[in-house]
This record gives C-alpha cells, structure tokens and sequence, in this order.
C-alpha cells in the first residue's frame, strides 16, 4: 500500500451527535436493508462496536467552525437511527477528505466493499482530479485494476444506480440480468427495472424470469415484461403442479417417465449416429459411446429380468405381447402459463 492513503494520525473515539455528521458520500454505498437490519439488532444487544469515520472540514462562512464530513459508517449511521441513537461513537483522522476515501478504498480499515462500490468511489475521486494513473499509485492498485472498476459503471444506467443504492436491486442483478438486458432491448430493460421498483422482485425470482426471457419467442418476451410477477406466479403455479403429478405418481411413476424418456433419447441418437456414419465418428464421441456400453448392458439385462419374471406370473403376456406404446409427450414448457 502507498504511503500516501495513511493519515498522518488519528484521533480517539469521540461521542458524536448525527445531527453533525455530513452524509456527503451516501449516494457511494449500497443501501442494504437486510445489513442495516441485522446491525442494528447487534447494536441494541452489544451496542456500537465499530467506530464509524470521519474527518472535519473547516467552515469559513461559520466563523471557523468545523463539519464532520462521514467517510466510513454509513451503515452504521442508518441502524443507529433505527434503533432511536441520537449518538455515534467516531474515530476522527486528521487528512483531507481524498486521502481518507483512498485509505478506506484500500480496506486498511478491514472493511469489505462491493466491487460496484469500489467504482463509485473511484469515480468520486476522479471528480476530485486525480486520474487513473494516480488512483492506482495512491491505492496501492495497477491501472488495470481501476480501469476495470470504472469499467463497471460504463453499462449502467442512472436508473439501474438509483435502485441500487435504493437496494431494490442487487449487484448481481444489475450485472447479470439488467445490463445484458439493456444491451439487447433497452426497452424491455426499462420495463423490466419499472417492475423490480413495482413488485420488489428477489435477485432468485429475476435469475429464473431472465432464464426463461432467454429461451421465449418474441411475442412471450413481451407478455414477461410487461407482467413478470404474473409469469413467475405462474410458473411457481407449474412447479407445484408438477410436484403433485411425482407425488402421486411416486416412485414407479417417476421411473416410467425416466424410460420413456430414455426411449426418445436412444432413437433420437440412433438417428444422428447413422446419420454420421462410421467413417464420420469423433475419438471423443466412440470414447462417450464405449463409457455408456456398460450401462446399457446393466439395463438390459435388468429389463430381461423383469420381462422374464412378468411372463411367468402371466403367461398370456408370452401369446399376445404388448405394442411399444405411443411416444412420450413432450414436457409443457413453463412459460407456456402465461402464453
């Protein structure tokens, strides 16, 4: 770490009305409610633990008086005043308000950040005039490094940012549904971030809607954006639906869905295999063929025995054997619900 991130010293922890504490680096965090929660049950059972940080700017339009511009603790602030604190236990340093942010970008506090955030704060600390070059010396980083967490921020939109430091989103959504979303149809993007402020949807519940978006016609794709918590209603509907079916069926059930299925498999790689032909086979696909050899013996012989002990409780079975049956119904797809 450069030597430049660490203040020159600090200050002992000092009791500090919230009255006092300037918030000017708020909108940097993510606002996660389920953390502000838990750490304000721990503040009531154990109290303040963790000293939150800051350093004091002067006011020359207040006579000289100083503002306690927070740096670290937002968090903590948020559950202080949960839990009715009108007090803060903050530990204050004695350098200016970059130097500070650098110091705690670099965890020399211990303290964890979102990669996202990381970006917010670098882009923060561009604004105050230092450049890729100088963020990565005074962090301690390489420029490869800040590079790709601004990089981060490129594909976002104010709104997607807006409901992230709202934490009606989630970093992992924002990255992996809203972005490529946005990138694909921007339209759907925004429909879809509409939605989340809407319905609250969970990071699991957008995973499954954008697993299933990636896969639907066109037509479906809009009925999804335009009602995705109806989608997903249904298709949880499908789900229990479905679980029922095995229930009831039990374990016979389920194994005579596995063969017939196992039967539409075979035939359809009978078809690509003499669609291939011998002269056209991969090393990899006759080494695959020769691993499932065995098992299909193993099966084969199973079945055998099965047919043999069947024909000797009914031997009419022998006389007039049954048809191979119809073919095994394809499975409904699940978006199929709300089509």
């Amino acid at each position: 770490m450069s030597e430049h991130t660490h203040p020159a010293h600090q200050s002992p922890e000092q009791c500090v009305e919230l009255h006092r504490l300037q918030l000017r680096f708020e909108d940097l965090r993510l606002h996660e409610p389920r953390a502000i929660e838990q750490l304000a049950r721990s503040i009531e059972q154990c109290g303040q633990r963790v000293p939150c940080i800051a350093v004091c700017e002067a006011v020359s339009a207040n006579g000289g008086a100083e503002q306690w511009v927070l740096i670290d603790g937002y968090r903590r602030v948020a559950a202080l005043r949960r839990v009715g604190q009108d007090t803060a236990q903050v530990e204050r340093w004695h350098c200016d308000v970059a130097q500070a942010l650098l110091r705690v970008l670099c965890g020399a506090q211990g303290r964890a950040h979102a990669p996202l955030e990381q970006a917010l704060w670098l882009r923060e600390l561009q604004g105050q005039g230092l450049s890729q070059r100088e963020l990565a010396q005074r962090s301690g980083r390489d420029v490869s490094w800040v590079s790709r967490r601004l990089s981060l921020l490129s594909d976002l939109s104010e709104g997607v940012l807006s409901a992230l430091r709202e934490g009606t989103l989630s970093c992992w959504a924002a990255t992996r549904v809203l972005t490529p979303l946005a990138r694909a149809n921007s339209a759907h993007a925004q429909a879809l971030l509409c939605a989340v402020r809407e319905h609250s949807l969970s990071t699991r519940e957008l995973r499954t809607w954008f697993e299933h978006y990636r896969s639907a016609s066109r037509t479906t794709r809009e009925r999804m954006v335009q009602h995705p918590r109806l989608f997903l209603q249904a298709l949880s509907a499908d789900e229990q639906q479905h679980a029922l079916a095995q229930l009831r069926a039990g374990p016979e059930g389920q194994c005579l869905t596995d063969l017939q299925r196992l039967r539409g498999f075979i035939k359809a790689v009978r078809a690509r295999w003499r669609a291939l032909g011998a002269h056209h086979l991969s090393a990899e696909l006759i080494e695959a063929a020769r691993a499932l050899k065995p098992q299909l013996e193993a099966l084969c012989i199973e079945l055998n025995e099965v047919s043999e002990h069947e024909d000797t409780r009914d031997p009419q079975r022998r006389a007039h054997p049954q048809g191979a049956g119809a073919e095994p119904a394809t499975d409904q797809s699940a978006v199929a619900a709300v089509t």
